[in-house]
């Protein structure tokens, strides 16, 4: 048995339930201690052996709970990553980081000074499909990069009824939401880039919030463009490779998060694998011969963002999503937005 991290949960909503808990419950190195619900015990139906808080101060208050998962709606994270850094707790945030990135440097300012661990849970990294596409872009498969395209769309041509997120205020719409994962990839692949134009719009009848943006990042010699809308019924390719010696193309999505909706577990050798007719298409050169035809897509891993905390925090090991690279994502975000009120482009 490991030593076991002990866990409280800030929130059983959806990404509790769907995302985190199944996520620690399924490796040993995690123990559920506790789970903050204020008025229901929905959370004791799966996991009976953690004990329900109604306040979030009862929870950081335990004095066995080492981690606190702070995944709550998105202008709580900075008031309640604070109070359990105080706490001297470990922190992982759901994403988006923070609203702005003047409080993202003060919680990582803070957990320096208390010797904390933060991350952010930036799961989509271990996408199967982006695990694919960022092993393409390293090998060269289609020869020097020039033009990334990603696309994350969704239909959905109704106005959510009692949500926050359908709601006018900071941090709310789709350039948080689905933003924070897109921005978030394309740092990991290309880095901070030289300059960034946007445009955003709300595209539904009624809509209040962001729910089209279109985010062009410049870099030397290559072009990344990021696309996200509500009003997309047809999906087109979910990433776009072109390169000088050829192109990559892939439509689908991850499987994972369906799979822990269904109620899966991230064990076992099928976990996060695609269906064949999912793969992606390359056509290239490869030493000179034209190569032509489908690429199996590596299975998804989100049980290695866990894992990588369980060893940073038992065994000392490098943290894979480091605060830092969140908080350069909520600048891409505050660049996209100005670049749109001000309808020009963003220099670094």
């Amino acid at each position: 048995m490991k030593d076991q991290i002990k866990v409280g949960v800030a929130s059983f909503g959806m990404s509790g339930k769907v995302f985190h808990c199944p996520l620690l419950a399924s490796n040993d190195g995690f123990k559920i201690s506790r789970i903050l619900e204020r008025s229901h015990n929905k959370s004791a139906e799966i996991y009976p052996y953690a004990v329900i808080s109604r306040t979030y101060e009862e929870l950081i208050g335990d004095p066995e709970i080492e981690l606190i998962i702070v995944n709550t709606p998105d202008h709580l994270h900075v008031d309640m990553a604070t109070a359990a850094l105080e706490k001297g707790k470990h922190v992982i945030v759901e994403k988006p980081f923070t609203i702005t990135s003047e409080e993202g440097q003060k919680l990582i300012d803070l957990a320096k000074s208390k010797g904390k661990m933060l991350s952010v849970f930036q799961n989509r990294r271990w996408d199967g499909d982006f695990l694919t596409v960022k092993k393409l872009i390293n090998n060269k498969l289609v020869g020097r990069l020039v033009e990334f395209e990603s696309h994350y769309d969704r239909y959905r041509n109704f106005i959510q009824e009692n949500t926050w997120k359908e709601e006018e205020g900071a941090g709310t719409g789709i350039l948080y939401n689905l933003g924070s994962h897109m921005i978030d990839q394309a740092l990991v692949l290309f880095g901070m880039p030289n300059a960034v134009n946007s445009d955003l719009r709300i595209t539904r009848t009624g809509g209040k919030v962001i729910d089209n943006y279109e985010i062009r990042m410049d870099y030397d010699n290559l072009k990344v463009l990021l696309k996200s809308g509500y009003l997309v019924r047809e999906a087109g390719p979910r990433y776009t490779c072109h390169g000088t010696l050829g192109s990559f193309t892939k439509y689908g999505i991850d499987p994972q998060e369906d799979m822990l909706k269904a109620g899966f577990l991230p064990v076992g050798d099928d976990w996060g694998t695609e269906n064949e007719e999912d793969y992606g298409w390359l056509n290239t050169e490869v030493g000179g011969l034209h190569v032509e035809g489908q690429v199996e897509t590596i299975p998804g891993s989100y049980q290695d963002y866990y894992q990588n905390i369980y060893e940073v925090i038992r065994e000392n090991k490098p943290l894979e999503v480091k605060p830092e690279e969140s908080l350069n994502v909520i600048k891409i975000i505050e660049m996209a937005q100005e670049s749109h009120n001000q309808k020009k482009t963003i220099i670094l």
